[in-house]
């Protein structure tokens, strides 16, 4: 029997301070071992929901579910109106595949008629998809460049690309004023002749780690001066070429310009680069926030905090960036936050997404497949990127996907299925006795045929999210 995925949801309240963070943990008492299943930014004043799951072990391990704050101050945790539900994974994974119906699909009925409209019985439909209307890409870096095995491979799966490191301030001026843009287009240049979308990674990095070693030692008016211009010369050269931009790169965690600059830094980053290309959108992007329950600084509520905190400064926010560097993925725990996060109606992505070196390849395949699964999924989820640019040695951040010959990895065997899956197979049939043929389709681009015996009609037409049924009419007519 497999052991089941747990959802556990309730009200919140403490007694003493105005607002601590709660976490849900779960105990197995076989062997004492305890893992956070979901958080809340509490307050003392009203009732917080917490939402958060787990997986057993096994179906018959006995465990306690406890609640515990850092707080000092708290002195009561008070729980009201909990659920706790049990799913088997076959109906974790239906559910997986009704959202998928509904958010990533669409109905389609084709009619046809002959020319004087009379309905067409038995005529035969040909669908083929062009394209795929999700955005799901990777990393890659300036090793894809001049190597055609790479790109070919890159190509063949995916319709996005994100920079590793090449647009990050710290590659394209690393001396003050000593600009270079040239491996950044060159990539730009790659992307673009291959009609794939591109994500700008980043603008600014708060981890003062990854911040340019000249830059550290400025302050007042010279490093506002200084990231003035980082984001007129990086925006204004790719004015809408990327169709995203991280404004601030793992803001929960660190607070770089923030500190040096004032509380308003980040509002300001985001005016200039919102007047300095108007149609990208501008996203906030930071790790554990998916991946892990413990690490406060970035739990789902501490990112709702600080995106009201940024849009009481005026900022009109535009997408969120989730990382997702996983570990063990605790399944249930990323549907909560993600429903959590969905609440916003911000787009959010999934942006460097991967799983830990230290799993062999077949496990770290196997919680890939798990990850993307509920990822494509959630209807609040608008693209998922996966952080496996290929270096020159052949190595990877954490996964890679292919090894130097551009054979699969596990990984890459994953991500083959998954998009075999994620598209529209070759549709043929034929048409009813009301003239109709009816299918359900991934959203994209599609190309159409339809043949009734010396008549044929092609086509063109495009799938795009609705809760309607898209009707196509074709009308064959003899050619002249």
């Amino acid at each position: 029997m497999h052991a089941p995925l747990l959802f556990w949801h309730g009200w919140v309240k403490i007694d003493g301070p105005t607002t601590a963070h709660v976490k849900a943990k779960i105990l197995t008492l076989a062997n004492a071992a305890s893992q956070c299943l979901g958080t809340a930014l509490v307050r003392n004043d009203c009732w917080s929901f917490l939402k958060g799951g787990f997986t057993l072990n096994s179906a018959s391990e006995t465990s306690v579910l406890y609640f515990q704050t850092a707080s000092p101050n708290a002195s009561t945790i008070s729980i009201r109106s909990a659920s706790l539900q049990p799913f088997s994974p076959e109906q974790w994974n239906q559910h997986r595949e009704d959202r998928i119906q509904l958010n990533r699909k669409r109905f389609v009925n084709v009619h046809v008629a002959d020319s004087n409209g009379s309905r067409v019985v038995g005529a035969k439909v040909a669908v083929h998809q062009i394209t795929r209307d999700f955005p799901f890409g990777s990393a890659i870096s300036r090793t894809i460049l001049g190597n055609k095995l790479y790109q070919e491979w890159f190509n063949k799966r995916f319709n996005a690309a994100v920079f590793e490191n090449e647009l990050k301030w710290y590659a394209t001026e690393p001396y003050p004023g000593k600009e270079d843009y040239t491996v950044a287009d060159q990539l730009l240049q790659f992307v673009q002749a291959n009609d794939a979308v591109a994500r700008g990674h980043n603008i600014f990095w708060e981890d003062p780690k990854y911040t340019p070693a000249w830059v550290k030692n400025l302050t007042g008016s010279q490093l506002r001066a200084a990231v003035s211009g980082r984001i007129e010369s990086l925006l204004s050269r790719y004015k809408g070429d990327f169709v995203h931009w991280d404004v601030s790169n793992e803001m929960l965690h660190f607070d770089f310009y923030e500190n040096r600059l004032g509380g308003n830094a980040t509002v300001d980053f985001f005016d200039t680069a919102k007047r300095a290309d108007p149609l990208a959108t501008l996203f906030l992007n930071d790790f554990n926030v998916v991946e892990v329950c413990d690490d406060l600084s970035s739990s789902a509520d501490s990112y709702v905090s600080r995106l009201r905190q940024l849009a009481d400064g005026g900022v009109t926010f535009e997408g969120i960036g989730l990382e997702g560097h996983f570990g063990k993925p605790n399944i249930p725990y990323v549907r909560a936050v993600l429903d959590k996060l969905g609440t916003l109606r911000l787009p959010i992505w999934l942006t460097e997404i991967d799983i830990s070196s230290s799993f062999d390849p077949k496990t770290q395949a196997a919680y890939l497949e798990e990850v993307l699964r509920e990822g494509f999924a959630h209807p609040s989820v608008d693209g998922i990127m996966l952080w496996t640019a290929m270096d020159t040695n052949a190595s990877c951040y954490q996964m890679c996907l292919t090894n130097q010959n551009f054979t699969n990895l596990p990984a890459g065997d994953v991500v083959d299925k998954l998009l075999g899956e994620w598209q529209t197979k070759e549709t043929l049939g034929t048409t009813n006795d009301r003239g109709s043929f009816n299918f359900s389709a991934f959203l994209g681009e599609y190309k159409l045929s339809v043949t009734y015996l010396n008549l044929t009609a092609e086509g063109t037409f495009s799938l795009a999210h609705s809760d309607d049924t898209k009707h196509i009419n074709i009308r064959l007519s003899p050619s002249c």
